[in-house]
This record gives structure tokens, sequence and C-alpha cells, in this order.
């Protein structure tokens, strides 16, 4: 579930229509377009560095520096969407820095073992944005309140799930049965694919009914930031996924 783009977010703001106009599907989709061409750019930079440069201090720098750009600018827009449509543009650069060089990264790695591992990435995350907007269009799952309380519980195991691992990792213990190829490892990454998939459920249900609730206009940037959020998360959780499976077979 992503708590960025839950029902509090919009029962919070004015739904009066302004002088700006109000929130629309059509208007977030165009807003959600024009971050993702913003994260391809920034996305693309860092990725020319990695195969251009010499040093990798130089690309490091840039994706240390996108992570965290990326991480104070989610924090103050989801506490202020207000300053979503001059803050999530530079959020979506930023988030594209850190995830093009690691893209770069996996690409070289798994350059023998999985050659089309980006691709295969990118195309995963398309289709599954595309099959969940089906069923949620559709009508086949409803965003119920038991379905958003199992998404909440299933977020909190996920959460509880990455942060045993740091801890863990940081006292050295051996957590390769978890975090290497083994077929534990890759039914949990499976799993969670699943999981985030489904949290664009979410995502798709709260652009519907913020819109038709009325809300202002910059709620669209909200929105797509929020969709954005979904889409990096799911993104890297295949990657990782593909990346696992293509280790179990060396």
């Amino acid at each position: 579930m992503n708590p960025i783009l839950s029902e509090k977010s919009f029962k919070n703001q004015v739904f009066s229509a302004t002088q700006s106009g109000t929130m629309t599907v059509q208007g977030t989709i165009g807003k959600s377009i024009l971050l993702l061409i913003m994260l391809i750019a920034g996305a693309a930079y860092t990725w020319k560095i990695y195969y251009e440069a010499t040093s990798m201090a130089s690309l490091q720098s840039w994706m240390i520096g996108g992570v965290i750009a990326g991480l104070v600018l989610a924090m103050i827009i989801s506490f202020a969407p207000k300053s979503a449509p001059f803050l999530a543009p530079i959020y979506a650069a930023a988030e594209g820095l850190a995830i093009g060089g690691l893209s770069a990264f996996y690409n070289d790695a798994f350059a023998q073992t999985a050659p089309n591992i980006i691709m295969n990435a990118v195309g995963l995350t398309i289709v599954c944005m595309l099959v969940t907007l089906l069923l949620y269009r559709s009508g086949k799952i409803r965003v119920t309140s038991k379905f958003v309380r199992i998404m909440t519980i299933g977020m909190v195991a996920i959460l509880i799930y990455y942060l045993g691992i740091m801890i863990a990792q940081l006292f050295g213990a051996n957590l390769t049965l978890l975090t290497g190829s083994s077929p534990l490892s890759i039914g949990i990454s499976l799993a969670i694919v699943f999981f985030a998939a489904f949290s664009l459920i979410l995502d798709f249900d709260f652009i519907q009914k913020a819109s038709a609730a009325g809300s202002p206009k910059y709620m669209e940037w909200y929105g797509a930031f929020g969709l954005m959020v979904t889409l990096v998360w799911l993104y890297l959780e295949i990657l990782k996924l593909l990346a696992k499976v293509a280790g179990s077979r060396e």
C-alpha cells in the first residue's frame, strides 16, 4: 500500500473549485507522463556516466545525491501536497539519477547470465501496471476496507522484513538464504513484487476518487507523484527478482 496516496491525503484538502480548476484523471495522467520523462532523463544521465567514467566515485556521488534528494523531497511532498507541482518533477529527476546508475550496474553485472535484465525489468513493470489497471477498471478487484486492511498488513510486514535484514547485516549475520538466489529468497521477492503491483490498484483508486471529489488542481501532481513512487518501487523489486533468478542459474 502506498502511504502517500491514502484517503486522508485528499480528505484533508479543500475540495471547492478554485480559479485554477479541479483535479481530473486525464490531468493526472499527463502529469504522470511528465514525471516519467524527468525520471528517464535523470536515469539516462547516470547510465551515461557509468559507462564513460574512469572512476566509480563520480557515479556514486550522483547516485547517493539522488537517493538523499529523493527521500527528502518525498517527505516534504507527502506532508505538503501543495508543494507537489514544484517539487514532484525534481523528485522524479533525483530518483532517475539513483535508478540510472543502479540499473547500469545491474546491466553490467549480469551481462553474461541475463543480458536483457534491464529491458525485461522495464517491460514487466509496464505489464504489471497495465494488468492492474485493467483489473481495476473492469471491477474484478474492488478497493474495499478489507482489501485496504490486507495491503496495510502486507506493507508493515515488508517493512519489518527489510528492517530486520538491515539490522542483522549490521551485526554480520549471514543472510544468504534470504538475500541470495535460494528458492526461498526468490519466493519472497516474487511475493513482494505481487504486493507492489497490487499497490498500484490503490493508487488508481485514490486518483479516481480524488478527481471525483473535486480535489484542487495541484492534487494532479500529488497523485502523479504517488503513482511514480509505487512504479519505482515495483521496478526495483522486479529488477532484484530477475537478478536472483539469473544468479540461481550460475
